[in-house]
């Protein structure tokens, strides 16, 4: 890693240097986007001091809902268009499935559409949350206040391109990234807080332990996160006509992830165990809030529990979704390649499934672990949502950093390979 940040700041490595500091000034954008007030909003008389429900979506776009800022709904608009527009593609609507197999094209024009299906979201969103939180509301300016915010959601879109084709890295990852990191110091202040209690010797020091405590499980999520992100089943493969005798030649092999579908579980699972919660804002009846409260929330055992099961079932649905064996086994036979040992066609095909069967439960738990150790400890020192939701925060924050990092390592490593061949 050190290696990696000296050829950084290499003298001929100046164009990369430019990638970096133009992300930086892009997500400085977004920073200072997320503290402008949208207009003719009265902040003191707002109705978002206490979010609830909206406390992810909160945490994913730094803050800016308490505030209600012009990028209040960050980019979640099109992670949810991104997710709905991926399950109406496993043959649920034709359309969808055979733009999927067009290769590039289709994937154009599926990006197209997830982004227009954003942009429809972000409005009605927007619509909700100024009925949700201004008081007195009238129908123009509900519409004026969802139009700013659907025009923030657009820009941040647009930001998030201009990172991906100008900068390094994901742009609307890292502009996720960067919303969570902001609202880390301020997560830790509140442990803080929380957990030290101005009294005697004896409690002051109870709650510094506490706190350290607090501090090392955030510590085990990122190196969990590392391992998990880094692991993989390597199934070796053979070529028909390769020899795996020739002298210096490379071991061909198909990578399988531990966790193929990354954070996308957790947020969903979280965004799920919200809904309900949700619900009983709006709602408003007594009893069903009670029952809420007592069964389906974050701080009730059965909520946790679902929490954790939604979890694993996710990443299975994820993993499979993107990694068919299938298909997988089908084009390993056209090319003339086999897994040693195993027969192509229907072996093949139960062998890989198998295999993803295994490690995809390994990784399902161990997100699930990783995802509800933060809820675990809330559970026993009654500390805010935002806390538990901070663990998810934690996950992306991680995953999105390694993705970027590689992405950095790859380009470094083409510009020496690159170099070298010009040398000679």
């Amino acid at each position: 890693m050190f290696s990696t940040v000296k050829q950084i700041f290499h003298p001929k490595n100046k164009d990369l240097q430019k990638k970096i500091l133009f992300t930086l000034f892009v997500l400085s954008i977004f920073k200072i986007g997320s503290a402008i007030i949208v207009p003719g909003i009265d902040i003191d008389a707002l109705g978002t001091k206490k979010i609830g429900f909206l406390q992810l979506m909160n945490t994913l776009g730094g803050g800016s809902i308490e505030k209600f800022s012009i990028f209040s709904l960050g980019v979640t608009p099109y992670i949810t268009a991104s997710i709905m527009v991926q399950l109406l593609q496993v043959d649920i609507v034709p359309y969808f499935s055979e733009l999927a197999k067009q290769g590039q094209v289709g994937r154009n024009k599926l990006n197209t559409i997830t982004r227009y299906l954003g942009i429809f979201l972000a409005f009605v969103q927007g619509c909700m949350y100024a009925f949700m939180y201004i008081t007195n509301a009238t129908p123009v300016m509900v519409l004026e206040y969802a139009l700013v915010l659907t025009a923030g959601t657009a820009f941040l879109l647009w930001l998030g391109d201009q990172i991906t084709q100008k900068g390094v890295g994901n742009g609307i990852s890292l502009i996720i990234m960067a919303g969570i990191i902001a609202t880390l110091p301020n997560m830790f202040v509140q442990v803080w807080s929380n957990f030290i209690e101005i009294g005697t010797v004896q409690a002051t020091t109870l709650g510094i332990v506490k706190f350290i405590l607090f501090v090392l499980a955030y510590l085990v999520i990122v190196i969990g996160v590392i391992f998990e992100e880094t692991s993989e089943r390597r199934i070796p493969i053979q070529y028909a006509n390769k020899s795996t005798s020739t002298y210096g030649l490379a071991q061909n092999y198909i990578p399988f992830k531990l966790n193929s579908s990354g954070v996308m579980p957790v947020i969903i699972a979280s965004a799920v165990i919200f809904i309900p919660s949700g619900l009983a804002q709006v709602i408003k009846n007594d009893g069903f809030s009670l029952f809420i409260n007592k069964w389906l929330s974050f701080s009730s055992v059965t909520g946790f529990m679902l929490y954790i099961v939604m979890i694993i079932a996710f990443t299975y649905f994820y993993t499979f979704f993107y990694i068919k064996p299938k298909e997988l086994a089908e084009n390993l036979q056209k090319n003339g390649g086999y897994i040693p040992g195993v027969r192509p066609g229907e072996e093949t095909i139960t062998y890989i499934s198998n295999v993803l069967n295994r490690i995809t439960l390994v990784g399902a738990v161990f997100l699930a672990f990783i995802a509800g150790l933060p809820t675990i400890f809330s559970l026993f020192s009654s500390l805010p949502t935002s806390v538990r939701i901070g663990g998810t925060g934690l996950l992306i924050v991680v995953g999105v950093a390694l993705e970027t990092y590689k992405q950095i390592e790859s380009q470094l490593v083409t510009r020496n390979y690159n170099s070298g061949r010009r040398r000679y």
